[in-house]
C-alpha cells in the first residue's frame, strides 16, 4: 500500500484518523496506530510482518535488560547482540542474494559451477526500521534516554506507519517522549497544518514527480544503440527531479500525517539543488540519513578528529561507500556512494576554496552538474547501462525534442522553478510562510484549505487515471 494510492487516500487514511480520533486517552491511541500500521505493513508484505513483530519483541528484552544491568561489559555484550541480530537480518534479506551473485561470478571465472541459492525476497522498508532499531539499542546504552515501558510502545516506535517504509529517519531519542504523551501536540492547528503538509506531498509525488518519472523510465528502458544524446540527457534531468520530488514529497505526506497524530517528524529536505558543494548537497539531501551517519557511523569511527588527514579522508569515504551499499545491493550504489564520496574529499582538499572564489551561481551549477552524473549511477540497472547512458550524453548527437508531451514540459518547468526559486530571498521567505508556518491567520487557514483541496483532487484524478505510481525508496 503507498501514500498515493485511492486504496490508502479514500479508505485507509480516512478509516484509521476516524478510529483514532475516538479516544482522548495515548495510550489507546496507541493501540489504534499498532492495529493500523500492521494492516499497513501486511497489506503488501503478510509473511514479513511475522519476522519484524517478532525481532522487535526480542530485541526490546535484550536492550531492557542492558538497561537495568550495572556490569559494564555485559551491557556492551548485549548491545553487540541487539546491533548483531538488526543488521544480521538486514544483511540476510537484503544482500545475501548480492553476495551469492558475486560468488558465483568469482566461480564461473574459476571454472566451477554456481552456489545452488533459493532467491531471499526483500522486506519492504527493512533499511529504514533497522536504523531505527539501531538508535533505540544505542540511544539507551548511551543513556541518551531511558527504554520504553514496554514492548507494545516499542513496536508503535518501529512499526509507525507515516515513516515505516521509506522515512524519514526518526531517532528514538526525538519522539520517545511523543509515543507516551502527545495531547499537548494535538491541537487544531498542528493537524490542519499536518494535512496541508500531507496535500503538498501528494501533489509534488503525483503531479510532478510520476509526470517526469514516466519519461525518465522510458529513457532509461532503451537499449544501447536506440540512446540518443537528447533522449539520454531529457531523461537523466527528468530523473533528477523525479528522486527530488517523490521522495521529499513521501516525507512531506509523513511528516504531515505524524503531525495530525500529534508527532514531530524531523525535516528530511532543504532545497538540496541550490546546494554551492557536494558537502552542502548532503546537508540538504535527505537529512536524517546524513546526520544518522555522522552521529552513528561517523562520529564513533573518529570523525574528523583523527590524526591524519589520510584517516579523515577514509572515514569519509568509508561512510559514502556504506550509504550507497545502504540504498540497494548492487555495485552502481556502492559506485555512486563512493563518487560522492570522492567530491566530499575534494570540498576539503580545495574544492571549498574554489568555490568561495569562482561565487555562488557557477559554483551551484557545477554541484549540480556532479549530482546528474551520480544519477546516472544510481538509476541504472547495472554498470553496463551506466557507460552507455553516459557515452550517449555525451555523444552530443542527434538532437530531437518532438515527441514529449506539453504536460511534461510544464511539470519539468514547474519542477525546475520551485527547486531553484529559494535562490532569491522572497521566494526564501514565502517558503516559510506558505510551508513551515507555526500557524496561519483566519485568511491564511482558508486559503491554504482551497489550494491543498485542488490539490487532492487533481492528485487524485491523476492517480484513478494513470497507472503509473512508483515509489523510489520503497525497494530500500
Amino acid at each position: 500500500m503507498v501514500f498515493s494510492s485511492s486504496l490508502f487516500l479514500l479508505f485507509f487514511l480516512p478509516v484509521f484518523l476516524i478510529f483514532y480520533h475516538l479516544y482522548r486517552n495515548d495510550n489507546y491511541k496507541n493501540w489504534v496506530i499498532l492495529a493500523g500500521s500492521l494492516l499497513f505493513y501486511s497489506w503488501g508484505a503478510p509473511m514479513f510482518v511475522f519476522v519484524v513483530v517478532g525481532s522487535v519483541i526480542v530485541d526490546y528484552y535484550i536492550i531492557e535488560a542492558m538497561h537495568k544491568s550495572t556490569n559494564q561489559r555485559y551491557r556492551k555484550t548485549l548491545l553487540v547482540v541487539s546491533v548483531s541480530i538488526n543488521v544480521g537480518l538486514l544483511l540476510y534479506f537484503k544482500y545475501a542474494n548480492f553476495f551469492v551473485e558475486n560468488v558465483d561470478v568469482l566461480l564461473n571465472s574459476l571454472g566451477y559451477e554456481n552456489v545452488r541459492w533459493t532467491q531471499v525476497a526483500l522486506p519492504v522498508g527493512i533499511s529504514f526500521y533497522t536504523f531505527q532499531t539501531l538508535t533505540y539499542a544505542i540511544d539507551v546504552y548511551r543513556g541518551v534516554h531511558k527504554p520504553l515501558r514496554n514492548p507494545f510502545q516499542y513496536l508503535v516506535y518501529i512499526l509507525l506507519f507515516p515513516q515505516l517504509i521509506a522515512g524519514p529517519i526518526v531517532r528514538f531519542n526525538q519522539i520517545a517522549d511523543q509515543i507516551e504523551s502527545r495531547q499537548h501536540l494535538e491541537t487544531i492547528d498542528n493537524k490542519l497544518l499536518g494535512f496541508f503538509r500531507f496535500g503538498i506531498g501528494l501533489a509534488k509525488k503525483v503531479l510532478i514527480a510520476n509526470v517526469l518519472g514516466a519519461e525518465a523510465d522510458e529513457a532509461f528502458a532503451l537499449a544501447e544503440g536506440e540512446l540518443t544524446s537528447s533522449i539520454a540527457w531529457i531523461g537523466i534531468i527528468a530523473y533528477t527531479f523525479q528522486i527530488y520530488y517523490d521522495f521529499s514529497g513521501y516525507s512531506d505526506m509523513a511528516i504531515g500525517m505524524g503531525r495530525m497524530m500529534g508527532f514531530k517528524f524531523p525535516e528530511n529536505f532543504n532545497n538540496p539543488y541550490i546546494s554551492q558543494n557536494i558537502t552542502e548537497f548532503w546537508r540538504r539531501w535527505h537529512m536524517t540519513l546524513g546526520s544518522w551517519m555522522r552521529d552513528y557511523l561517523y562520529i564513533p569511527m573518529g570523525g574528523s578528529k583523527v590524526d591524519t588527514k589520510t584517516r579523515l579522508y577514509f572515514n569519509l569515504w568509508f561512510v559514502f561507500i556504506i550509504s550507497g551499499l545502504w540504498h540497494g545491493a548492487a555495485w552502481n550504489f556502492v559506485i555512486w556512494g563512493a563518487y560522492h564520496g570522492f567530491f566530499l574529499i575534494l570540498d576539503r582538499l580545495f574544492f571549498l576554496k574554489i568555490s568561495r572564489k569562482i561565487g555562488r551561481f557557477p559554483s551551484i551549477a557545477i554541484t549540480f552538474f556532479i549530482t546528474i552524473i551520480g544519477w546516472v549511477l544510481f538509476r541504472a540497472e547495472s554498470l553496463p547501462q551506466v557507460s552507455y547512458y553516459l557515452e550517449a550524453m555525451f555523444s552530443f548527437g542527434n538532437f530531437t525534442l518532438n515527441h514529449y508531451e506539453t504536460e511534461f514540459w510544464v511539470m519539468l518547468v514547474v519542477g525546475i522553478v520551485f527547486a531553484f526559486s529559494t535562490l532569491t530571498s522572497i521566494a526564501l521567505k514565502w517558503e516559510q510562510i506558505f510551508f513551515f508556518p507555526s500557524r496561519y491567520s483566519l485568511m491564511g487557514y482558508l486559503s491554504m484549505s482551497a489550494i491543498v483541496l485542488i490539490f487532492l483532487i487533481l492528485s487524485l484524478g491523476s492517480i484513478t487515471s494513470s497507472g503509473f505510481n512508483p515509489f523510489i525508496y520503497f525497494r530500500f
